[in-house]
This record gives C-alpha cells, sequence and structure tokens, in this order.
C-alpha cells in the first residue's frame, strides 16, 4: 500500500471514530467553559491580569487534556477489539502505517487545536468588551495543542492501552511537570514547560521559538521510538 492510500485509510478510520469528535466536541466545550469562568474572574478584578490574549488562553492548561486524550485514542482504538491485525494485514509496512497515523491525526488535530484557541480567545474578548492585541500567542497554542496530540499517538503506540498512556501522560502533564517546573532549573527543557513558552514565555524561560524548537525535538524522538517499537513488536 502507497503512503497515500495509507494515510487516507488513517484518515478515514480516524474520522468514523465516534470517540474522535466526542472527545474534540467536550474539549472545545470545555475550554469555552473554562473561558468564561476565567473572563468573569478578570471583571472581578481577581483575575493576575485583564489582557484578552492571557485571560483566554489560561483554559489552554485544562483542555490539553482532551488532545492528549485525542492522541492516544487515535492510536489505541484498533488494540481493543484485536482489528490491528486487520490494519497490518493490509498495510504490512509497519513503520509507513504509524507514520501515517501521526500524519492523519495531525490534520485533524490542526484544525480542531486551532479553533479551540481562537473561540477562547474569542469568547474572553466579548465578556472584557476588548479586542486582542496580537494573535501571535494563538498560533502558538496552536502549535502546541498540535504537538500534544502527537505525543499522545506515540505514547499509545508504545504502551496500546488507553488507560495506561493517558494516566501517564496526564499524569506528567498535570502532577510531575508542574513539580518539576518549581524545583529544577532545567526543567524549562521539558515538553510541557517548553511547550507553554511558545504562547505564555515566562521569566528566565524559553522564548516562544526556543520552545517550539525543544517541544518538536521531543516529540520528533517519542515518534522515532513509537516507530522502532511498532516495528519491532507483534500485533
Amino acid at each position: 500500500m502507497t503512503a497515500a492510500r495509507a494515510l487516507a485509510a488513517e484518515l478515514s478510520k480516524l474520522l468514523s471514530l465516534p470517540a474522535t469528535w466526542l472527545t474534540i466536541a467536550g474539549t472545545l466545550a470545555a475550554n469555552l467553559l473554562l473561558a468564561v469562568a476565567f473572563a468573569q474572574a478578570a471583571l472581578r478584578g481577581t483575575a493576575a491580569t485583564r489582557d484578552v490574549v492571557d485571560v483566554g488562553l489560561a483554559s489552554i492548561g485544562y483542555a490539553q487534556a482532551g488532545f492528549v486524550v485525542l492522541g492516544v485514542l487515535a492510536a489505541c482504538s484498533e488494540y481493543i477489539g484485536g482489528q490491528i491485525r486487520t490494519t497490518l494485514a493490509a498495510m504490512p509496512h509497519r513503520a509507513r502505517q504509524l507514520a501515517a497515523k501521526h500524519l492523519a491525526t495531525a490534520i485533524v488535530a490542526l484544525p480542531a487545536a486551532a479553533l479551540t484557541a481562537f473561540c477562547g480567545v474569542a469568547l474572553t474578548a466579548l465578556v472584557l468588551g476588548d479586542t486582542p492585541a496580537t494573535f501571535g500567542p494563538i498560533l502558538g497554542v496552536t502549535g502546541y495543542l498540535l504537538l500534544t496530540t502527537l505525543i499522545g499517538v506515540a505514547a499509545g503506540a508504545l504502551a496500546r492501552r488507553t488507560l495506561v498512556a493517558v494516566a501517564v501522560l496526564l499524569g506528567y502533564f498535570f502532577v510531575a511537570g508542574p513539580l518539576l517546573r518549581d524545583n529544577l532549573d532545567l526543567a524549562k527543557y521539558l515538553p510541557d514547560t517548553a511547550g507553554a513558552a511558545m504562547w505564555f514565555p515566562a521569566g528566565g524561560a524559553l522564548t516562544p521559538a526556543q520552545g517550539a524548537l525543544v517541544l518538536t525535538a521531543w516529540t520528533a524522538a517519542l515518534i522515532a521510538v513509537a516507530l522502532a517499537g511498532h516495528h519491532r513488536r507483534d500485533a
């Protein structure tokens, strides 16, 4: 099977999976609700800032969980009922099959990430009655969510179990990552902190371009490990 046909097959499977649409819709809805909550806090003066973009993107730290789940589901859905054997029979070139899955997931995740970031800022602007001064951070968030999704695909391909992969990644992004960030200088080179610098660089952290480069390197490394493991292991 050619690369184009492999991509078309993976994209068709992903788009026909109800969990794909439920995860995207649920993530977008949750992000909008959180954006309203943060905007209301800014109106009351209880937030650290009233900047439309900063407030509108504050919910991304929570919404990223949906993109982690999306990536893991894309990788693990075929292992639940053993459909992976049929897939590998049709696409015996394993590296090509998993690469196509990553690319198909990226095609789906990119517009979802852009919509999530933009809608959060747009809704915040309506609540605060102000307009964004720049849209650069929205592009940074879009890239961050896309790369986070691909990390989810790689982790799912390695774990082959949805709950295991989701638990490990969410445990890192919501527990281990923040702890390391507060106690380790080199934590700025870890995926979550480097990724956050893509839209909200803090003092002493990486620049948006540096953060994007570091997170891209982490993502590429994890995908390479997943491809190697997928090539060597039995279905």
